[in-house]
């Protein structure tokens, strides 16, 4: 494998919610998340990265020295629309979603995107310009893996090459799902779908057990109300599928939010 150490320098950086969580997993709501969650690290961030586990020592270093955090406020965005593609980007902390704004001012979002996603690989791969923008729903942190190290893993690792293989089939999938609730669903059924999305074990392993996220943010991410969320989180708290608490949502039955139909 080509060493990606040399592109290091040429790295370009720029510059409370609900918890939803499963049963067997503790929830204590704080003001401040930190006090109970110590934030992780780029390093953390690579040692829940299912790709990264068939990487070879050397492979593991060199990424791990290339990668680059940045910070994001709540509402900027992480990257634009339009702009050339530097960089894979993972999610340290935070939510992040990935919109389009049409030229008649429509907003469209894609999905969102929690911590231990990582996002990017098509527009790397095609060497293309971003086909759209992503926005930070909370105040963020986010990793930036170098395209030379992206392609070096590429040229040097068969599990790298079968992670990203898997990787676009379920953004695939997630995409035709996407549609579908959009336009058949209704809107209980989109806010269940929208809930159910976030616990994908291969694009968002870090969100298995725990997702923290409000009402206002899901509703940014199925493009409703919040008073329309809140509604349609009534009727499932009703279908048994989850339990509204103070501080939290408890999904009570993960594959029935999935195949949630109204």
């Amino acid at each position: 494998m080509s060493s990606p150490g040399a592109s290091m320098s040429n790295v370009h950086e720029r510059s409370r919610a609900s918890i939803i969580r499963v049963p067997g997993e503790s929830c204590h709501p704080a003001d401040n998340l930190d006090q109970i969650v110590a934030s992780p690290s780029p390093a953390d961030l690579l040692r829940e990265s299912i790709w990264a586990r068939s990487l070879t020592a050397d492979q593991l270093r060199c990424v791990e020295t290339s990668l680059v955090e940045r910070r994001i406020a709540a509402g900027e965005y992480v990257c634009r629309k339009g702009e050339p593609v530097e960089h894979w980007i993972g999610i340290l902390q935070g939510l992040v979603k990935m919109t389009s704004l049409s030229p008649g001012g429509k907003v469209t979002t894609f999905t969102g995107l929690p911590a231990g996603a990582w996002f990017g690989e098509g527009s790397l791969l095609k060497n293309e310009r971003r086909k759209y923008d992503v926005v930070a729903l909370r105040d963020s942190r986010v990793a930036l893996m170098p395209r030379a190290t992206f392609n070096a893993l590429l040229d040097g690792s068969i599990g790298f090459n079968r992670f990203l293989l898997v990787q676009l089939n379920e953004r695939l999938g997630q995409f035709i799902g996407q549609i579908e609730f959009d336009r058949l669903l209704n809107v209980e059924a989109r806010v269940a779908r929208c809930l159910a999305a976030m616990f994908n074990p291969h694009l968002y392993p870090g969100t298995a057990a725990q997702l923290q996220i409000s009402q206002e943010e899901i509703g940014y991410l199925s493009d409703l109300s919040r008073q329309r969320v809140n509604q349609a989180l009534k009727a499932l708290e009703q279908a048994g599928l989850v339990r509204v608490e103070y501080g939290g949502i408890l999904v009570l039955d993960l594959p029935g939010l999935r195949n949630f139909a109204g």
